[in-house]
């Protein structure tokens, strides 16, 4: 199948101030990064589940037509322009197009052909599409790992050091590695430096709300409270299937998808949908257009779980980068997978008492915030543990308020671990009202900021 047959061109700029109209119809989409707390590598299978958080940390995707007026010529075309900068990379690194942004721009302009049947519908979308799509896209530092610059710099691993960084710095990138190639210490790296939090999935899920916010196709707001909550639900299962399409389609296989459910949802109890949902896009089904690919992916009937789920009150999340540049889960993944196939037995049982484990966990917090409610005085615990598929990605920690917090953080800085400046926060993807550059910096910090080169 031609994935790129709606596209007259899709450019990648690089944007190294942050000078933006603000004159021009813009929508603000936002998804949060997500801490796997229990279930990691078990959830790949069906019914096993996984406790996943979400975070404060959320990637941005700012969309705006890329032409203010339609050009006389362009009621002729049958492809659009796309323009996509990221101020965050390199000009070296933005030559490299990203397959999870180009997916997700071409299955959400897919997804909302296959919506509009009426012609007042389609007549709208083919007009916003003529004008063309500029899509800016920005992460906020807590993916991203600078941890070596730090230490470059001789500054100490220390919270306060991070709130330093200006917002959304430079990417930095784990040099001579290609993606999930294994180091001279045996490591498995992807080739950005990042700490774990799902950039490639809350990315991915930002611009696809973006772009379908923009389209029409969805309606978010900036409070859930503004909208019905069937309507809503309706809605985030629409950007739940198209940001699992594209992000599959991206990383060339079916992975669990708890990333996108959380990065959609927010905070929750998570069993992974059958990998049989996705075979049409995976496919190249003769005949068969993406638009025509999408209204069947859309129609489909989705069997995950993803169940409201919450840390008990007062717990509070904290993370910390034991090592430098996070750890590759496909290459991770496939290693257990070996290991598994070559142990078939006893991998079985210990698979069978990781998941009681993890069900022992759940039902422990849900305790825990019912005990809350009713012998508040005598509530207290603390959790400390390695997420998802482990390696080089950050360690995380469940307090008991901000004193424990300092105290782990305190403790961790002593042992060479960089505690970060993540927080959990449940809510998924959401409309901004603002650019995040817009926004003032409310963190403050003893030291004067640094620039990292």
């Amino acid at each position: 199948m031609e994935k790129q047959r709606n596209f007259k061109k899709l450019v990648w700029a690089t944007a190294r101030t942050c000078g933006y109209a603000t004159g021009q119809l813009r929508r603000v989409a936002s998804a949060p990064g997500k801490v796997l707390i229990a279930g990691g590598y078990l959830l790949l299978e069906r019914p096993n589940p996984g406790l996943v958080l979400t975070t404060g940390s959320r990637f941005y995707a700012i969309i705006k037509p890329l032409y203010e007026e339609i050009k006389d010529e362009s009621w002729a075309w049958v492809w659009i322009d796309v323009k996509v900068t990221s101020p965050q990379l390199s000009r070296e690194a933005m030559e490299k197009s990203n397959p999870f942004v180009e997916y997700a721009v071409q299955y959400a302009v897919a997804a909302a052909k296959a919506t509009f049947s009426d012609e007042s519908g389609k007549e709208t979308l083919r007009r916003l599409l003529l004008k063309g799509l500029d899509v800016t896209i920005l992460g906020c530092n807590d993916f991203y790992s600078y941890r070596n610059q730090i230490v470059a710099h001789g500054l100490p691993l220390t919270p306060e050091t991070l709130v330093s960084l200006p917002p959304f710095s430079p990417i930095t990138f784990n040099l001579g590695l290609a993606n999930g190639k294994a180091a001279e210490d045996n490591t498995c790296k992807p080739e950005v430096a990042k700490t774990g939090l799902g950039s490639s999935a809350a990315m991915t899920t930002a611009v696809i709300a973006s772009v379908l916010h923009y389209l029409g196709v969805v309606k978010l707001s900036v409070s859930c409270k503004d909208l019905e909550a069937e309507k809503l639900s309706a809605d985030l299962d629409v950007i739940h299937a198209v940001a699992q399409t594209a992000h599959c389609i991206a990383q060339g296989k079916v992975g669990s998808g708890f990333d996108v459910s959380a990065a959609v949802y927010g905070s929750q109890h998570y069993v992974r949908f059958s990998p049989e949902i996705l075979a049409v896009a995976q496919e190249d089904v003769k005949g068969m257009t993406l638009q025509e690919v999408m209204a069947c992916i859309l129609k489909s009937k989705w069997d995950h779980e993803n169940a409201h789920f919450s840390l008990p009150p007062l717990m509070t999340l904290i993370l910390g980068e034991p090592g430098t540049g996070g750890s590759s889960t496909p290459s991770m993944v496939g290693a257990v997978n070996k290991w598994k196939r070559s142990n078939p037995q006893s991998s079985l049982e210990l698979w069978k008492r990781l998941a009681e484990a993890n069900s022992r966990l759940e039902a422990q917090l849900k305790i825990l915030s019912k005990f809350a409610e009713e012998q508040w005085e005598a509530y207290n615990m603390v959790l400390s543990r390695v997420p998802g598929a482990g390696g080089f990605d950050a360690v995380f920690a469940i307090t008991l308020g901000e004193s424990a917090r300092s105290n782990v953080s305190q403790a961790w800085t002593s042992l060479g671990v960089l505690p970060m400046l993540v927080r959990e926060d449940a809510q998924g993807v959401r409309l901004e009202s603002v650019d995040p550059r817009e926004k003032e910096n409310d963190l403050s910090s003893a030291i004067s900021s640094v620039r990292l080169e």
